[in-house]
């Protein structure tokens, strides 16, 4: 007989080497949709403590982009870890549907027919494309493995959620938090509306960069405050500098600090007011030399002198204001009140109201200056410059490159215009140290947030909460037409508002007859035609809303979101959440990062440097997808590209051999009649099933600290190293020759049986479609669902420290095969052998090591995988023997093995006296195998 591959037990398995993923996953989604596994889930936890993960909603507009699928796989993979937990983990997925992208869609795409459209024809067609959109994105999730309640979604223009944002909106008015106001917000001039802080970026801008002056309509004033003699009839000019020219046309007033100094200073003929601080910089920069200073007061003794504005009929006086620095400018700024949140506040100390001069396309309104009528005020920058020049009040012209407020949908530049928005009140001093005190409380990852969000709020203004157009849930009030003020039943007016709302959606609002519902105050009060910004809504959809609980306040246990969050989501269901239940909306807040190229660059359409989420799945699968998102530290911006992804998809490959390799060795395991005790296990088994409870321990714990980055290092160590390189290494000489039915073959079977449950719980939050694949093919596993509805796997256990071979005895067996490895790869590199089972390996040890390893001398070789291992003293070793840097007590001497290779195991062996056994050319061992009579194994 030469042939013995009959006689062995060669791995085999439906488990393919190659995952073909785009096939396979489609395949498992139908099982999933067809079983309804989502429920089956929930059911199986049904008297479980509940963890709620909140899905911040995205925006109905588009296909996912590669930002989605990282977001909603962080979900995913934090639900399904917290299942394995042991809680009930429900997730409801959310959309917001209103706002102006999806109305600019309606508009791009009708263009001129556009403005013929109804506002009711705008809000339907905007309505059909949210749901479009939202049917779009819930397929791409779905085709991502993320197991939700996808019938029951949540979106923001459901009827209950329009009616809802309603009730907040009276919540918050009948807690005296609201009020309409006149002041400077944030306005894109391509929107043509208001926009949150939220929705603003920031770019660098190229601007001019001016110095101007003021001249004084008294001059004896000043000279009496300076206390100076000088001739009669002389000029004086107060000195200003801005990077926004356009804003000239709306000064109202001259802010200086009251503790800074100020000097009076000749030029040639003409004198200046600066800052004294600023005096040396501005003498530089302006390139004058041969100045005079003729004297210096405080700020304060300036208050309310008038000076005349260079182009227009206006008198400006100065103002007092600590916003004014002396690192930058001339510590003079011209206020203009209606573009500037500083300038608001400091000319409210004045009773200085701001005058909007600007439209909402960005154009002067007439009769401001006969250059400007309908002018764009960033073209109108050279024309006021020019109107300087000719005044000879430009003292100094440049450009500069700085940082400035960007629309982030349009990527057009915003600008301050004072107009009537509707506000919620955020300044307050206690109500900010409120919400400082109630973020210290919650859990923030990464820590560094937690100071960010406290940041934010104490620099946060006022929370403008209104928007002018159609899209979007209204703002229900009825102001009078006179006073403005809003009517004085307006709380139950809302109530009643909300009813007919939640009945037949924001159509209501806009069909609503005045006068039946106000009566004879029709006629007294107008009907707001605003509607809500789309955080405000967004930060309305909170647990307490989506998963009720009877006569108790929910907070979601956490919240998961991009950065850019911080000022969004996160910030409005906060601020919420405090004033209408004075208490926090979330237990934890993780913060991830944006996704981002190979060279940091952060990804757009424009640069040319996206990568589609459906391409890769396409190519390889949603489970490298989903292992490209675990194997990222999420908490900083996160590299993807092609060269990447063929990483993830070298990890995903060592996770599927190990997988294929332990499935293809129980192919004939019957745990009812095979699965070994403890005690009739070998030891390097026991010691594999240790190393596997001991790596569980330490899966768990990150996968509870949110470290799933280190959950796929740990897997792949375990896979490749623990595993690969050392158990499988040593078991396969046992699990291929063996018999089949021995003892030996058995408990390395065991073994295989307890870690190839253990390793597919741990990956199956991380790649769900494979670990289901893989369940389905571990013997005697039926309910493959039961998967994703067990716990952590609970029949791994330690070793005992009596055991004959423990975990630290077993460490240094490990340290000397390391050893042993290297020099049998310098025998292989120099061509002296091609395989490590040609040699005998002898090793010297002194006493104490002698007599640990003793004990294992005969299975000694199958642990180095060599054909022969002898131990002798370490004072017999040849004087030419190197020492061991590591292990000092021993050293290694590797000869070739004279004997003969066996046919069947490789194994060489010594010419024996069974002459049967070498007519077969088979070792003794291999000899007793086939006959079925096992030969007797303890270690390995």
């Amino acid at each position: 007989m030469t042939n013995y591959k009959n006689t062995l037990n060669l791995p085999k398995t439906n488990f393919s080497m190659r995952g073909n993923l785009p096939h396979k996953e489609l395949q498992i989604l139908k099982e999933w949709k067809k079983n309804n596994l989502y429920k089956i889930i929930l059911h199986s936890k049904k008297n479980k403590k509940t963890f709620i993960v909140q899905d911040g909603p995205p925006y109905a507009n588009g296909k996912i982009h590669i930002g989605h699928a990282l977001n909603k796989i962080l979900k995913d993979i934090i639900i399904k870890f917290q299942n394995l937990s042991g809680y009930q983990v429900p997730f409801i997925p959310c959309w917001d549907c209103h706002g102006l992208p999806i109305e600019h869609k309606i508009e791009k795409k009708y263009s001129k027919k556009f403005k013929k459209l109804t506002k009711r024809n705008i809000r339907k067609k905007c309505k059909k494309y949210a749901l479009k959109q939202v049917k779009f994105q819930k397929e791409d999730f779905i085709r991502l493995g993320v197991l939700a309640d996808w019938k029951n979604s949540e979106l923001t223009m459901n009827y209950k959620n329009q009616a809802n944002i309603i009730k907040q909106i009276q919540k918050i008015n009948k807690k005296k938090f609201l009020y309409q106001g006149k002041k400077p917000i944030h306005w894109c001039i391509e929107c043509q509306s208001s926009l949150a802080e939220a929705e603003i970026e920031y770019q660098k801008k190229k601007s001019h960069s001016i110095y101007f002056s003021f001249q004084a309509s008294n001059n004896d004033v000043i000279i009496n405050k300076f206390n100076i003699k000088t001739q009669k009839n002389i000029q004086i000019y107060i000195l200003v500098w801005t990077t926004t020219p356009w804003t000239l046309p709306a000064s109202q007033a001259i802010s200086i600090n009251p503790n800074f100094l100020y000097n009076l200073i000749k030029i040639k003929e003409k004198y200046f007011i600066l800052s004294k601080n600023r005096t040396n910089e501005i003498l530089k920069i302006l390139k004058k030399k041969k100045i005079k200073i003729l004297g210096s007061i405080y700020g304060n003794q300036l208050e309310k002198i008038l000076f005349q504005h260079p182009f227009l009929k206006l008198k400006l006086p100065i103002i007092l204001s600590k916003h004014v620095t002396s690192d930058i400018g001339t510590g003079c700024v011209h206020t203009a009140p209606a573009h500037g949140e500083e300038d608001y506040k400091s000319c409210q100390k004045y009773k200085i109201f701001p005058k909007n001069i600007i439209d909402s396309f960005g154009k002067y309104k007439k009769n401001i200056h006969s250059q400007l009528n309908n002018k764009n005020i960033f073209q109108a920058n050279s024309i006021i410059i020019n109107l300087l020049k000719n005044k000879k009040s430009l003292l100094k012209e440049d450009i500069i490159k700085h940082s400035y407020p960007y629309c982030w949908r349009h990527k057009s530049i915003v600008i301050f215009r004072s107009t009537k928005q509707w506000f919620i009140k955020i300044k307050k001093k206690k109500f900010k140290e409120k919400i400082v005190k109630i973020i210290k409380n919650i859990s923030w990852i990464p820590n560094w947030t937690k100071k960010n969000m406290i940041s934010l709020i104490k620099k946060r203004p006022d929370w403008c909460i209104s928007r002018q157009r159609n899209w979007g849930v209204p703002l229900p009030f009825f102001t009078h037409k006179k006073t403005g003020k809003l009517h004085k039943k307006t709380n139950s007016l809302i109530k009643k508002i909300s009813i007919m709302i939640e009945k037949n959606g924001i159509e209501a609002w806009w069909k609503l007859d005045k006068e039946k519902l106000l009566g004879k105050d029709s006629k007294l009060y107008k009907k707001s035609h605003d509607i809500v910004d789309v955080w405000f809504e967004s930060g309305c959809m909170n647990a307490n809303l989506i998963y009720p609980k009877k006569n108790k306040y929910r907070k979601a246990d956490l919240y998961i979101e991009g950065s850019d969050q911080h000022r969004g989501w996160f910030m409005s269901s906060l601020i919420l959440s405090i004033i209408i239940k004075q208490k926090e909306p979330y237990k934890k807040v993780i913060t991830h990062g944006f996704t981002i190229d190979k060279n940091g660059k952060k990804m757009s359409k424009s640069l040319g440097n996206t990568i589609n989420p459906e391409e890769i799945i396409n190519k390889y699968g949603a489970d490298i997808l989903r292992l490209w998102v675990a194997s990222s530290n999420y908490s900083k911006d996160i590299s993807i590209s092609h060269e990447i992804i063929n990483h993830i998809i070298d990890s995903y490959r060592k996770i599927r051999n190990t997988a294929r390799f332990l499935l293809g060795n129980i192919y004939d395991f019957h745990p009812k009649k095979d699965f070994l005790k403890k005690d009739n296990l070998l030891k390097i088994d026991l010691w594999a099933i240790e190393k596997t409870f001991i790596t569980q321990k330490k899966i768990i714990k990150l996968y509870q600290e949110y470290k799933f980055h280190k959950v796929i290092k740990c897997i792949l160590h375990f896979c490749f190293i623990d595993m690969s390189s050392i158990y499988f290494d040593i078991i396969k000489d046992r699990l291929y020759t063996s018999h089949k039915d021995s003892c030996n073959r058995k408990s390395c079977q065991t073994a295989i049986y307890l870690i190839i449950h253990a390793l597919t719980i741990w990956i199956s939050p991380l790649i769900p479609f494979t670990s289901y694949e893989i369940w389905k093919n571990i013997p005697a596993n039926k309910n493959f669902h039961k998967l994703f509805t067990t716990k952590w796997f609970n029949k791994l256990f330690l070793v005992s420290k009596t055991e004959k071979l423990n975990k630290t005895q077993w460490n240094k067996i490990f340290l000397i095969k390391h050893a042993i490895n290297k020099l049998i790869e310098k025998k292989k590199k120099e061509k002296i052998i091609q395989s490590s089972l040609q040699l005998s390996i002898i090793l010297y040890l002194k006493k104490n090591l002698f007599k640990e390893i003793t004990t294992l001398k005969n299975d000694l070789k199958f642990i180095f995988l060599t054909s022969e291992c002898l131990l002798k003293k370490y004072s017999d070793a040849p004087k030419n023997l190197k020492k061991n840097k590591k292990i000092p007590d021993m050293k290694i001497d590797l000869k070739i093995f004279s004997g003969k290779k066996c046919k069947r195991c490789w194994n060489y062996y010594h010419f024996n006296k069974y002459k049967k056994n070498n007519i077969l050319n088979v070792c003794d061992r291999c000899y007793k195998n086939i006959l079925g009579k096992e030969t007797t194994r303890i270690f390995a």
